[in-house]
């Protein structure tokens, strides 16, 4: 039965600090509130010190925007503003070391699909920018994840075995181990979450081994990084 490897975006695949610096210069630029600026910085920090207090780094803007009392309107504005900019000088990412070569090897043994709930501007440019172009055959933006993810777990499932790779557990992962299908999770959280997934590793490029034996079917307990819930 063919493989289904499941890819988040933000955090996943596109690193770096760039898209987070130009949604806090966009927000700002829209609400005009003071302070703004400041308190995104002191929550992105707080995210830091005191892992597990934000789901990621959008959340803690959206917590430092919400004290101020800056609306949804004004970050959703900020936000679709801030994506026309994704993979420019004014919002840079960055791959993990290798990932197209991996990518490439791993859609020889796996079907490869992209969920994202960001929107679809500047994904198709910012693929290129990450050496990860032509490899997915399915794209899924705005997906409104969880519930989005699990539309495509579910369809993949009646093809074959899935594994869902992402940074958000909550999003990214749930709903796979849910439906019994394998996990990776990636990111700062990989730390203190390992022991509810399948593998798990603070940067991608550990896991490239382990997530190529999956998909070739040959990975085992003793392959696993971290974690154990599904082999």
């Amino acid at each position: 039965m063919p493989r289904t490897v499941i890819f988040d975006f933000d955090g996943t695949l596109a690193l770096g600090e760039g898209p987070l610096d130009a949604y806090v210069r966009c927000v700002d630029e829209v609400a005009r509130v003071a302070g703004f600026v400041e308190a995104a910085a002191v929550e992105r920090a707080r995210m830091v010190a005191e892992p597990g207090l934000y789901r990621d780094a959008y959340h803690a803007v959206a917590t430092a925007a919400d004290y101020l009392g800056i609306g949804s309107d004004a970050m959703s504005a900020g936000y679709l503003a801030s994506r026309e900019l994704l993979a420019t000088d004014a919002a840079p990412i960055e791959p993990a070391p290798g990932l197209g070569d991996f990518l490439r090897r791993l859609r020889e043994h796996a079907d490869l699909v992209l969920v994202t709930n960001a929107p679809e501007t500047r994904i198709p440019e910012a693929l290129v920018a990450l050496g990860a172009d032509g490899v997915f055959s399915r794209i899924v933006c705005s997906a409104r994840k969880p519930v989005g993810l699990a539309a495509a777990i579910d369809e993949a499932l009646a093809r074959g075995p899935v594994l869902s790779v992402g940074d958000i557990d909550e999003f990214d992962l749930a709903p796979a181990r849910e439906r019994g299908a394998a996990t990776a999770l990636v990111g700062a959280a990989a730390s203190t979450g390992a022991h509810q997934v399948t593998f798990a590793e603070e940067r991608l490029e550990l896991l490239y081994p382990a997530i190529e034996a999956w998909a070739a079917g040959t990975a085992s307990i003793g392959s696993v990084p971290s974690g154990t819930a599904h082999p």
